[in-house]
């Protein structure tokens, strides 16, 4: 018997308070949101998958910068997995069993498949989410090696960092832009970019619910989430269960902004008044 969506949440919320989160697994329970034909066999043949493209790494090539060369020259060129402009039109991009199937991913899915490929052969890699664009990092501060997923792996010379942080942002790099990603700020980002897809796309509300549900799922949110999922659940129909969160969110700001409480139990009051 396949588990229910409410079983794989509660996976989902076990994981994410985990002492140490599995980052591939936090991504899949979050794909099987999105494709419910991913049952637990397949969330065991991607994990296989990352197992099987570990094994093809060399064992233990040197220093970061040989460590970079490699898992580039594996996934970048052999596999060729990497990404293109249309790749953020698509939910697939954010999903990690289809990366792993297409090849092709937004930067932060595909510097996943790097961190859990190389974590995998023993490499020191980790996610550096620069803002604007996310990339892997290999080695120690003072000796770290950045390359780029998105661009088949290609190492960052010089201050190509800081050109695409100021490219981004139009401010400079700061060092600690360049520490270690915590898998689950990583969720968090990967999350924010669904919820970005779906909200370019009104008839995609169902995709911006289960992202916000999942990032409700965190040990630590905004309440605005709150707020958003309440709103989503009116704009899907389900009146009733939205107008009862709207008004649980009103006594919650209530304590210190009097009049956004207002407006939300007025929110709550119209989507009521959708089922006469």
């Amino acid at each position: 018997m396949e588990p229910e969506p409410t079983d794989r949440r509660e996976r989902f919320a076990r994981e994410a308070r985990a002492e140490r989160p599995d980052l591939a697994l936090l991504c899949l329970l979050l794909a099987a949101e999105a494709d419910p034909a991913l049952d637990d066999a397949g969330i065991d043949a991607a994990q296989i998958e990352l197992d099987r493209l570990a094994g093809l790494l060399p064992f233990r090539p040197g220093g970061p910068h040989a460590w970079a060369t490699a898992v580039a020259e594996l996934l970048g060129g052999r596999c060729a997995f990497r990404g293109a402009a249309a790749d953020y039109q698509r939910l697939e991009s954010s999903l990690l069993h289809s990366v792993l199937r297409r090849r092709r991913g937004l930067p932060i899915l595909l510097s996943v498949v790097w961190m859990e490929v190389a974590r995998r052969a023993g490499a020191p890699v980790y996610g550096v989410a620069l803002p604007g664009h996310f990339v892997v990092g290999f080695g120690p501060a003072q000796d770290q090696v950045l390359a780029d997923p998105f661009d088949g792996g290609r190492i960052l010379a010089g201050t190509e960092a800081e050109r695409l942080v100021a490219g981004a942002t139009g401010a400079p790099l700061d060092p600690s832009m360049l520490r270690p990603a915590d898998p689950l700020d990583i969720m968090v980002r990967i999350l924010n970019n669904i919820r970005a897809w779906a909200a370019t796309r009104l008839e995609r509300s169902d995709v911006a619910l289960w992202a916000v549900e999942l990032a409700l799922l965190l040990p630590s949110h905004p309440a605005r989430l709150r707020h958003e999922r309440a709103q989503l659940l009116v704009r899907c129909g389900e009146f009733i269960a939205g107008a009862a969160e709207l008004e649980e969110y009103a006594q919650v700001v209530e304590t210190v902004d009097g009049e956004a409480a207002e407006r939300v139990r007025r929110e709550a009051r119209e989507a009521r008044a959708m089922l006469n």
